[in-house]
């Protein structure tokens, strides 16, 4: 098994000819059968980890991973939806080209949010309120209830990086 990683690592031999070497007939030659058995211990440990009433750091990490990944998902489908949010082009390259664009723009948007979050912060530690760290690490950029997708925007090529608009304070109506 290691010598057929190796080969892999180090391009001694195609991807397409180990797949061809593990399986013949349809059905797995005993290496084949090993690397699948070996599969199994880490689909094994995984589980285990999943259910250990003990302790759930595991658990944890997955649930938290995923709900991150969630909510980039929401922001997509916020972001995507012209044509009830269906991709419509009938060939390849034009699928991809719009979620190529999709990906853009929920990264602009990612990126906005962070920058605003960041002064956010700034802001409230300048006025002497306590922001702690570990409720920082909690924030997250992906959010997206501020964000209007109907409407029209406007951008500035001579606008600099330093350049936020103010934030809003919450105590005054608008």
């Amino acid at each position: 098994m290691l010598r057929v990683a190796g080969s892999l690592v180090t391009h001694q031999v195609r991807a397409y000819d180990v797949l061809k070497m593990l399986g013949r007939d349809g059905r797995p030659t005993p290496l084949g059968q090993a690397f699948t058995e070996y599969g199994r211990i880490a689909k094994t440990l995984h589980l285990l980890a999943m259910i250990d009433p003990i302790d759930d750091t595991h658990r944890r990490g997955i649930n938290a991973q995923t709900t991150v990944q969630e909510s980039r998902h929401r922001l997509a489908r916020k972001v995507f939806h012209g044509r009830r949010g269906q991709i419509y082009q009938r060939y390849r390259e034009g699928q991809e080209d719009q979620l190529g664009a999709l990906g853009l723009v929920v990264n602009a948007v990612t990126l906005w949010n962070t920058r605003y979050l960041d002064a956010a912060v700034a802001e409230l530690r300048a006025k002497g309120q306590l922001v702690r760290e570990e409720d920082v690490a909690r924030l997250s950029p992906l959010g997206h209830a501020h964000i209007n997708e109907l409407g029209r925007y406007t951008f500035s090529i001579n606008a600099t990086p330093e350049s936020l608009r103010p934030l809003r304070n919450p105590a005054i109506e608008d």
